[in-house]
């Protein structure tokens, strides 16, 4: 009776509750169960992101966030919340400051970016790419390492280097041998010794020769050949510190980007100044010239060798980025530049000499030389507005001559990479065979000397004219072979058309 009774009391919500609870948690422990493979899940792709994300850090050098000096020059750091890194001198120079009670000197010292050290939001501050990469470890393998280091046994003798040059270059015989001996002189300077007090002089070059001679594929093309990083860049965008545009340390860290931030093989390479004419010294001016004289004083360290604090990982300096330092004494130096106006001062010298008597010359006796711009000395570069302290440092001038209509000929089929062969390999996926006959040739060559850009014109004229055969030829199957002739080139009749099947005299074809 007393049992009947307690339960007579018991509500019967509260009898309820305890099932109740129990299935809840019976289906919340289903859930977990289910739950839990998926978020197992996503904990192993977080921690292998986590794991690829550190192994790539681990590639570049950590920086401190006071001094932006990369580990290699300050030495080990110290690693605080947020991967912000203080190296000692930094870290010591902060708590002398704290320890003598000067505040204000130490808020002033932190970087322009930050008013006050919060460590929360300075987490990435360096992205790896403004990051020195870290120097690899000497590796087992011998063959990897005699491919990794860069010796005097990599750099071929001239003969072989001025034979290879001759591969991809036409023409320009003594421009290539000048280049091959300097390139070799040079990298024996920076393997010698010195033990025996004799020191060798840097043999930068300046190149001149009119518009599409020849000069930038030239420096390209050994580049190349010796496998060392090269800086290609224009002289017309460099001014006086200070002003808009690029600084003169600009070029030294294009080329380190080439390097792929290397300072070691960096130092080894070749930086190209292209347009170096457009530098001249600006005659009958008032206004100071920002972009002409000043930039090649500024010029005059970074040929002769010194070391240049250049950013990492971007163009110009500011101060979220790091800088490291690179010396400039073993890369090698090429400036090259049109001149255009340089062969009437060097008439105007030649006719000078003597214009009265029996001995004297005519005033149009250079008129119709092709090359009088071989005829060059350092005395016809001042005038042009070279500064001599600029000339000084370019000890080897040479020039290239311009290019007649056999060259161009030449260079239309022989080089490796010629444009011929580009355009025959195109129609080859077509399985149609293109073929030029000789006298189209001298007629693209002679519409490329009235143009007067060099080479650069044989490209643009042979566009015009494979125009519509490469727009016709997929259409027709049955196009075994083009025959691109003389009548077609000058617009008075069309190429001719081989089915396939059919034969087609080669006489006089490329």
């Amino acid at each position: 009776m007393s049992e009947d009774k307690d339960k007579i009391n018991l509500p019967a919500d509260e009898e309820s509750k305890p099932d109740d609870r129990s299935e809840d948690l019976d289906n919340k422990g289903e859930h977990r169960e289910e739950l839990k493979p998926e978020k197992a899940d996503n904990d192993k792709d977080n921690k292998d992101k986590k794991d690829k994300d550190n192994k790539k850090d681990d590639e570049y050098e950590e920086v401190c966030f006071m001094c932006r000096r990369p580990e290699s020059k300050a030495g080990k750091m110290f690693e605080l919340p947020g991967n912000i890194h203080i190296c000692t001198d930094c870290m010591q120079k902060s708590f002398d400051t704290m320890n003598n009670g000067n505040y204000n000197d130490l808020l002033n010292n932190l970087p322009p970016n930050v008013s006050m050290i919060d460590l929360s939001s300075l987490q990435n501050q360096i992205p790896p790419k403004q990051r020195p990469k870290k120097k690899k470890e000497a590796k087992k393998e011998k063959s990897k390492e005699a491919k990794k280091q860069f010796s005097i046994e990599n750099v071929p003798a001239p003969h072989k280097l001025k034979a290879m040059l001759d591969d991809y270059v036409i023409g320009q015989e003594y421009a290539k041998k000048v280049m091959s001996v300097a390139v070799y002189n040079h990298y024996k300077r920076v393997f010698s010794s010195g033990e025996d007090g004799v020191e060798i002089e840097k043999s930068n070059m300046l190149m001149i020769g009119p518009t599409g001679s020849g000069k930038t594929y030239l420096v390209q093309t050994l580049a190349k050949l010796l496998d060392v990083p090269l800086a290609l860049t224009d002289a017309t965008s460099l001014t006086e510190a200070g002003y808009i545009g690029d600084d003169i340390e600009s070029v030294v860290s294009k080329l380190l980007a080439a390097a792929d931030n290397d300072v070691e093989r960096a130092e080894h390479g070749i930086i190209f100044i292209d347009e170096i004419d457009k530098i001249a010294k600006k005659k009958n001016t008032n206004q100071r010239d920002v972009s002409g004289e000043a930039v090649q004083q500024g010029m005059l360290k970074l040929l002769e060798g010194s070391d240049i604090e250049v950013p990492v990982g971007a163009n110009s300096k500011n101060a979220m980025v790091p800088l490291t330092t690179v010396n400039t004494r073993n890369i090698l130096f090429i400036c090259g530049g049109a001149f255009p106006d340089l062969s009437d001062i060097i008439k105007e010298r030649l006719t000078k000499t003597s214009s009265v008597g029996f001995q004297a010359d005519l005033k149009d006796k250079y008129d119709d030389e092709p090359n009088l711009v071989s005829k060059v000395i350092t005395d016809d570069l001042r005038s042009y507005g070279m500064i001599p302290e600029f000339i000084g440092r370019l000890p080897i001038i040479f020039t290239l001559e311009a290019l007649s209509e056999d060259m161009m000929v030449e260079i239309l089929k022989e080089p490796r990479n010629a444009i011929l062969k580009q355009y025959k390999k195109l129609l080859s996926m077509d399985e149609v065979r293109l073929t030029f006959s000789d006298q189209a040739l001298h007629a693209i060559a002679k519409k490329a000397l009235k143009r007067h850009t060099g080479a650069r014109a044989l490209r643009s004229i042979i566009e015009e004219f494979m125009l519509d055969i490469m727009y016709e030829i997929p259409k027709d199957d049955s196009i075994g072979e083009v025959v691109i002739t003389k009548e077609y080139i000058e617009h008075t009749g069309g190429p001719r058309i081989v089915l396939r099947g059919q034969e087609v005299p080669k006489i006089g074809m490329q």
